[in-house]
């Protein structure tokens, strides 16, 4: 007998069927049997009555078992349906189990409240929690309807390289790794200098990459393992058509995740991502403490950057006024972006660039990038940086790139704010940080 998913079980009531599964929860009551029987699919419950041979085998069945069970499906009278529940109209009338795999009693209840550190040590058990599996399905919607939403605009999807022979950004916060012939590389910090390399042949390219963070950072924001979507596009007018574009697939990703998955809000105790009718709020650094000063009285004028507190009070403001929970801010100072962003001409002292915010947090950061090779080769120098170990990057400067820009969204960002996730380490099925590789790095010498 062929396999039937738990979720087609409406389709066979009054026949037998094949399902295997994993027992949610087992109650045995004498001469009977109810289990909770879940797949990748959906729930149902099934019972055993009536057949002493299947209830000798189902008598020692426990949480967590793997099982292939046969049995009929019934119509539950009217008075026994439980629409609170999946499959609550049908029943599983139990005719034969298989044990594939037994389990040990679990160390504690998947359904109770855990914290974040048992839940991330015991990652392969906690998994199978629903909160879980709400998370990290939502976390593939996401990157799935990010990759419709550019493929559809034009943009070609490329791999790009973790080991990488200088540090994109230029910064020191990276990880060294042993190379050939006595050489030392390093985990990439940004797929940047690459994608745009891609759009001398492309235009439009985006990718999906794991980049590598050395910070000595503790924080309910900080990871050093990340999941970046990535894009790049050739042929713009400056960051203006970056925030257009980023702003239609923000959209579209956030309307797939609603669609697919509704019901998880109400279990997070969240709503819905607002969407304002028109734009996305848009914002300079300047106007934005402006701002905070005057509704909130946090004076940051000429402040270089925005601390945490900033993001969440200037995201209040923008679901106040636009209905907006998402926000941008533009104009960061050039000295404190990365070295390829693009002076203002009439500005120099402030980039083409911006941040997105989004429900309190930072998610993404673009820019329009240089594309005139002395400029770029002049800008490098001012930031103390040697061209010559920039060769490769540089010659699509110097063979006549289109003037380009694009940004970068943290994957685990987008995430814990869509659920609204205290931690976005929890918006990781195995986050690494300073303190922990699966289990804490105090352990691991133990």
């Amino acid at each position: 007998m062929e396999r039937t998913l738990i979720k087609d079980l409406k389709n066979y009531v009054g026949t037998e069927v094949l399902i295997n599964g994993v027992v949610n929860v087992a109650r045995h009551q004498g001469k009977m049997a109810f289990f909770d029987f879940r797949d990748r699919s959906s729930l149902i419950q099934g019972v055993v009555f009536g057949k002493p041979e299947v209830l000798e085998i189902a008598k020692d069945i426990g949480a967590e078992y793997s099982v292939a069970v046969k049995g009929i499906i019934n119509q539950r009278p009217e008075k026994m349906i439980n629409v609170n529940v999946l499959n609550g109209d049908i029943e599983l009338e139990i005719t034969s189990i298989e044990v594939l795999n037994a389990s040990a009693p679990m160390p504690f209840d998947l359904d109770g409240e855990l914290s974040l550190e048992t839940v991330l040590d015991n990652r392969p058990l906690t998994l199978k929690m629903q909160r879980a599996q709400d998370i990290f399905k939502v976390s593939a919607t996401i990157v799935q309807a990010y990759r419709d939403a550019l493929i559809k605009r034009d943009f070609v999807e490329f791999q790009s390289p973790s080991l990488v022979g200088s540090d994109a950004e230029g910064g020191a916060e990276v990880f060294k790794v042993e190379y050939f012939n006595g050489r030392t590389a390093n985990l990439a910090t940004s797929p940047q200098l690459y994608k745009e390399i891609m759009t001398g042949a492309f235009e439009r390219v985006f990718t999906i990459a794991k980049i590598f963070r050395a910070e000595k950072s503790a924080t309910t924001r900080h990871l050093a393992e990340i999941t970046q979507m990535d894009f790049e596009m050739g042929f713009i007018k400056d960051h203006n058509d970056v925030m257009n574009e980023l702003e239609a697939v923000t959209r579209e990703v956030v309307n797939s995740v609603v669609a697919k998955h509704s019901e998880v809000f109400s279990r997070f105790n969240t709503t819905a991502p607002a969407l304002p009718e028109g734009p996305y709020p848009r914002l300079t650094l300047l106007e934005t403490q402006t701002i905070l000063k005057e509704e909130y009285g946090i004076d940051a004028i000429g402040e270089l950057d925005m601390e945490p507190e900033h993001e969440r009070k200037i995201c209040e403001w923008a679901k106040a006024k636009h209905n907006s929970d998402f926000v941008f801010i533009t104009e960061f100072p050039t000295d404190k972006r990365a070295f390829y962003s693009l002076e203002i001409p009439e500005k120099p002292e402030l980039c083409r660039s911006f941040d997105l915010l989004f429900r309190g947090l930072e998610i993404n950061s673009g820019a329009q990038r240089y594309h005139e090779y002395d400029s770029m080769v002049a800008k490098m120098k001012r930031r103390n940086l040697d061209p010559d170990k920039f060769g490769f990057y540089l010659m699509h400067h110097k063979y006549g790139v289109a003037p380009h820009g694009g940004c970068s969204t943290g994957l685990e960002r987008f995430t814990s704010r869509m659920l609204e996730l205290p931690n976005v380490k929890e918006a990781v099925p195995f986050p690494r940080d300073i303190n922990r590789i699966d289990t804490l790095l105090s352990q691991l010498d133990e």
